[in-house]
């Protein structure tokens, strides 16, 4: 379409079409056509499985209990060395940083694009202008001014409709980046857990290693005393080269265990761990018990929850979008300036010139598809709200799961304290008697095998104790701050809440 050029007359003042163009975004109120919003209900029992409602002393201590920052579940220096230098590092959760820059510029694109774009343009031509009698001659031409382009006048909420969907992406990329950052967290505090674990059972391993082979040299003076047979001596033979194996194991287990820790930390040179290891023990770690009564709103605080309600939004913008494509689109394009025969011109009175040219598109026929673009749109929102209950399901589990680890983990590890309580009396009386006479030495050895035993034992219930903090602190989201009043804000009528 060719514009057309309008000089204004030398006694006529100068029509303000620009800013006319430039304040139509504001004067104009673009109707929304985005369907309003409402969060789903959150499918979810009345109660945790398993778990009786709540008294109310627990639930008031549930509420004024307070874990704003991990460090206050993971209190441990070393552990918290650890999770610094990953949080720094690693290079999975600066991707995910960097998807929400991405995602930032892509929302201010989206957000440029509801103003009109001004641009300074200027120009000239020698054109060759043939008249009746053969003369040709140059005629020269030169403009400058300011321009607008193409800007769409957002009647029906279109432009406005993407901008929100790129908002609540955005948004969306924000939320997974927490839970990348919560899952790198817990995956740190799990390969810790599990670098600790296998030092412990190499101490194990060693000390049962040790046990055998003076089991075996025992036997050994039986067999040329003739108190022992030969079979027994193959038998202590046996198990003196199984424990070799299995130490053997053990040490390339640790190795691969505290590699896959230092490809969480991410540095550039290896974290040394032996300083911390000899500062810790698995026996000793403690982290943050989580008290009965925690409301099951915590969860709406988990962060892929957040980002499938953000995909949730994003989607049903879209609807908006594809609605507003069944009405016109309105387009302008309108520039001021001046225009001269000579370049020197340009700046006096009377070259003064405006162009307007408005530019309406209705859709007439497309076979049917822009009604199928809207029908995918309304598709891809009950998509995302199943998804959005999927992850809100699939959240709840987790917890439940976690929460059944608890009781099954707090049992276990008392069972196998006392079981090692008593292994330990019993070698404390196998020594005794040994020093008395009334014991064999053979004797005493086996009631330390059965000790070492116990121990392994002890450690596996603390190591999975301890991995279900982890877990439950991973499931409810990570940090957050409970307050009677923050929890009635974050419950909708249809949220059911239940006793943790």
């Amino acid at each position: 379409m060719t514009e057309p050029t309008l000089r204004r007359p030398a006694n006529r003042p100068a029509r303000p079409a620009l800013l006319t163009a430039l304040a139509l975004p504001v004067l104009l109120a673009a109707c929304s056509l985005i369907p309003t919003y409402h969060r789903p209900a959150a499918p979810l029992p009345e109660q945790w499985p398993g778990q009786s409602s709540a008294t109310p002393g627990e639930r008031s201590a549930a509420e004024a209990a307070q874990l704003a920052q991990w460090t206050d579940y993971f209190s441990d220096p070393s552990l918290q060395h650890l999770i610094r230098t990953a949080l720094q590092n690693n290079r999975d959760l600066r991707v995910t940083a960097l998807n929400i820059e991405q995602a930032r510029a892509q929302f201010q694109i989206s957000r440029s694009k509801q103003w009109p774009a001004l641009n300074a343009v200027g120009g000239g031509s020698h054109v060759p202008m043939s008249f009746g009698d053969g003369r040709v001659l140059q005629v020269s031409s030169y403009t400058a001014g300011l321009a607008v382009t193409s800007f769409e006048l957002d009647f029906f909420g279109r432009v406005a409709s993407l901008k929100e969907q790129a908002l609540a992406q955005y948004l969306g990329t924000e939320q997974a980046h927490e839970s990348a950052r919560l899952s790198l967290i817990a995956n740190v505090a799990t390969g810790w857990l599990t670098v600790l674990m296998d030092e412990a059972q190499l101490r194990l391993s060693r000390e049962g290693l040790r046990n055998l082979e003076a089991t075996q040299q025992l036997i050994q003076r039986s067999v040329e005393h003739g108190i022992q047979t030969q079979q027994a001596l193959q038998q202590a033979v046996a198990q003196t080269q199984a424990a070799r194996a299995t130490l053997a194991q053990s040490e390339q287990q640790r190795q691969t265990d505290e590699n896959a820790l230092q490809l969480l930390l991410g540095g550039f040179q290896p974290v040394p761990l032996q300083p911390w290891l000899e500062a810790t023990a698995l026996g000793t770690l403690q982290f943050a018990d989580l008290a009965p009564g925690l409301p099951s709103t915590l969860l709406q605080r988990r962060p892929d929850i957040a980002q499938a309600e953000q995909s949730l939004i994003a989607a049903n913008a879209n609807i908006g979008a594809a609605r507003a494509a069944f009405f016109p689109t309105i387009s302008l394009t309108a520039g001021v300036g001046s225009m001269s025969s000579q370049l020197s011109g340009l700046l006096k009175t009377g070259s003064q010139t405006y162009t307007l040219s408005p530019q309406l598109n209705l859709p007439l026929f497309n076979a049917g598809q822009t009604q199928a673009n809207l029908d995918a749109a309304k598709v891809s929102r009950e998509i995302a709200v199943a998804q959005y209950e999927k992850a809100i399901q699939t959240a709840f589990r987790e917890v439940a799961d976690a929460l059944a680890g608890r009781s099954s983990a707090l049992a276990q590890l008392a069972a196998y304290q006392a079981q090692s309580q008593a292994t330990q009396t019993q070698l404390t009386l196998s020594t005794q008697g040994l020093a008395a006479g009334v014991n064999s030495r053979l004797d005493w050895l086996s009631a330390e095998r059965t000790w070492l035993d116990s121990r392994q034992r002890l450690l596996q219930a603390r190591l999975g104790r301890l991995q279900n903090q982890v877990a439950l602190y991973q499931a409810l989201g990570g940090s957050w701050q409970a307050s009677g009043a923050a929890a009635t804000a974050a419950a909708s009528p249809a949220e059911p809440s239940a006793g943790l």
